[in-house]
């Protein structure tokens, strides 16, 4: 079976983790460190601050950016589920937007009618490997006073107009799960230009301590240890050679899938994508439905996935938080969208495979 994702860690990974262990320095310290700087030179920021995991990267620099009760945060439907839950650990209230249709990103345009005297800022998320519209969404949050926060869990290296993403909002909120472009097995890590941001973050992940022993305020455990910090050094200069190694694999199969029905993913003007998951779109005209396809794609050894099933405003946790018929474009995406598998280690063979399995929808 070919599988949807798989980690790509190997020998310079080990040595690393081993010379950590070696060092009896196992907590946050010089590898973090050296990281935080490595990461933020890649991103082309000023700052970056290394977490415990993607979700803690939103809910701090979220913390960090002054987010509360009484709040409105303006998050889209399509995403995986932390980007709102993120806003609720904050007392905040997430407020849903619809997605556009070719790219699964926010829809700029329905983003005004969302925005009221309680909104405080706009969570975008680089969906898959691609960017959002960044240009409208930092016009709309200057023109309001928002705050913009880049949700890059899936979009380690993504560029929007030759500039990597992250660098753009007032933060930029990175994850490294193992099913990443690049992991630390787990972690994450917060971007941002703003030096007074990146301090308060930095005591919000260390137990709110403006110095050993000194609480200021609230704070929480969030730190990535040394041997995070250690795999992160070596995945990250690797990350370009498997975003290039995704690009091309993405490219293979929109050059080469021709199913009925079956709609590859579009890249936008200006955007380059690092495909996280190369989600193909199953309209009515498909022989198959979504999950009849899924099943056909397994029966011929080809493995797949639903990034996401339910959008977030359907979500138990949140039904009944948006108006009914609310964000019609996520909740269609969400019974079509299936990802299937793009990742570094799939070579030539494996693309005929996958290639083979798709098309062969026609019989």
């Amino acid at each position: 079976m070919i599988p949807i994702a798989r980690p790509l860690l190997g020998e310079e990974e080990a040595a690393a983790a081993a010379r950590v262990v070696c060092s009896g320095m196992l907590a946050s310290g010089p590898e973090v460190a050296a990281f935080e700087n490595e990461f933020a030179a890649y991103t082309g920021v000023e700052q970056a601050i290394a977490v415990s995991n993607g979700t803690t990267a939103l809910h701090a620099a979220l913390l960090g950016a002054g987010i509360g009760p009484g709040d409105e945060v303006i998050v889209p439907s399509f995403t995986f589920i932390a980007t709102a839950t993120a806003v609720s650990m904050c007392g905040a209230v997430p407020v849903f937007a619809d997605v556009r249709r070719d790219l699964f990103t926010l829809d700029i345009e329905a983003l005004s009618p969302l925005v009221t005297p309680r909104t405080r800022a706009i969570v975008g998320v680089h969906l898959f490997g691609q960017p959002f519209d960044l240009g409208p969404a930092m016009d709309l949050c200057a023109d309001r006073n928002l705050v913009l926060i880049e949700d890059a869990a899936q979009a380690h290296g993504a560029e929007w107009r030759g500039r990597r993403v992250g660098s753009f909002g007032t933060a930029g909120c990175f994850s490294f799960y193992p099913t990443k472009n690049m992991t630390t097995g787990e972690g994450g890590m917060v971007t941002t230009n703003d030096d007074a941001l990146a301090r308060r973050i930095r005591r919000l992940i260390n137990h709110g301590q403006a110095e050993k022993y000194l609480h200021t305020e609230l704070g929480y455990n969030y730190r990535m240890t040394d041997l995070g910090g250690a795999i992160g050094r070596v995945q990250l200069r690797r990350l370009p050679g498997f975003n290039e190694r995704r690009q091309e694999n993405g490219a293979y199969l929109t050059a080469h899938l021709d199913a009925p029905g079956i709609v590859p993913p579009v890249v936008g003007e200006g955007m380059a994508h690092v495909y996280h998951q190369y989600v193909v779109t199953v309209t009515d005209d498909c022989p198959l439905s979504r999950d009849g396809l899924a099943e056909h794609l397994r029966d011929h050894g080809v493995g797949s996935a639903v990034h996401y099933p339910i959008p977030v405003h359907e979500q138990p946790l949140y039904r009944g938080t948006a108006p009914a018929g609310a964000c019609p474009v996520a909740a269609d995406l969400a019974r079509r969208v299936l990802s299937l598998p793009v990742h570094p280690g799939i070579g030539p063979a494996e693309l005929e495979v996958i290639v083979g399995a798709v098309n062969g929808v026609r019989s």
